[in-house]
């Protein structure tokens, strides 16, 4: 008898240990399940990190990166002209909708709002929703096959309206610094705009938005004196070295500049392979970067 209890208790220790050595493994199975997806969940955002756009199965922008190593600079600049004047008429579903944030930061009267409104059009303008020191305007565009929407958030210059820098700037890819081309003190003050601005932008994990400083006016601008247009010029390029910026003169007057800024701006956050030529010639529309 104390035989058969020997040998039923090495069973059930053996059978014990089976289990223990099955729960064991299961348990390391799951473990290693869990990293496997944490991982690629985290692979999945540094993909989409990587090109600037916060949804992972985005149908728009698949359709537009997919091709945006294939087409030639012509058809590319094309594509872009397409995409300044071409308004979505909405009909499609919001699943293959790329939305963009972009923020405009200057003081008062230098010709921002001017500026938004020559680009998106008197139609756009009617949706815009507007509150004290800030008006937000959208446009809905189609380049290459993807829908891209601009939120475009138009800061108040006035005191009054820094509160809503923090919320302007939060999640935005590119933010336009902009100056009176014929004030000095406009384009002084762009340094302050800059430095409260990086304190809330954080678009996609450590990158922040694209730094672009334009000077509006251009067509006042052009009848200062040459040496007064000089100085300006030369501050406003040590400005943009210092902010790694790209900089545009623009003027809303005669549209100079103005969609070429948005074409860059979508050539720099989807990699197309279109370029702004660079001019730095005294009297014309300075682009530099």
């Amino acid at each position: 008898m104390p035989k058969v209890i020997h040998e039923a208790t090495e069973s059930m220790t053996h059978l014990c240990r089976k289990v223990v050595r099955v729960n064991i493994k299961w348990s390391i199975l799951d473990r290693v399940s869990i990293f496997r997806r944490f991982f690629r969940f985290i692979w999945d955002r540094i993909l989409v990190c990587s090109v600037g756009n916060n949804k992972p199965d985005h149908l728009g922008y698949r359709k537009l990166t997919g091709r945006a190593s294939s087409p030639a600079p012509d058809t590319v600049e094309a594509g872009l002209d397409h995409l300044s004047r071409t308004s979505s008429s909405g009909s499609e579903t919001d699943s293959d909708l790329v939305s963009l944030k972009i923020s405009l930061l200057g003081d008062c009267q230098i010709g921002k709002t001017s500026f938004v409104i020559k680009y998106v059009g008197d139609e756009a303008q009617e949706k815009c929703l507007e509150m004290t020191g800030l008006n937000l305007i959208d446009k809905t565009l189609v380049v290459q096959g993807a829908r891209i929407a601009f939120s475009i958030w138009d800061v108040g210059g006035d005191s009054s309206s820094h509160d809503h820098v923090p919320i302007a700037c939060k999640d935005a890819v590119a933010i336009l610094f902009m100056f009176d081309l014929t004030s000095r003190c406009t384009l002084n003050n762009i340094v302050k705009w800059y430095n409260e601005a990086r304190k809330w932008n954080q678009f996609i994990y450590m990158q922040t938005a694209i730094p672009i400083i334009i000077g509006t006016k251009f067509d006042d601008f052009v009848r200062l004196p040459p040496d007064l247009q000089w100085t300006i010029v030369t501050q406003a390029r040590a400005y943009t070295r210092a902010m790694k910026a790209t900089l545009f003169f623009s003027s809303a007057t005669y549209n100079i500049n103005v969609n070429k800024i948005f074409k860059f701006i979508m050539a720099k956050l989807f990699n197309l392979p279109w370029t702004v030529e660079r001019n730095l010639t005294i009297g014309e529309p300075i682009i530099d970067f």
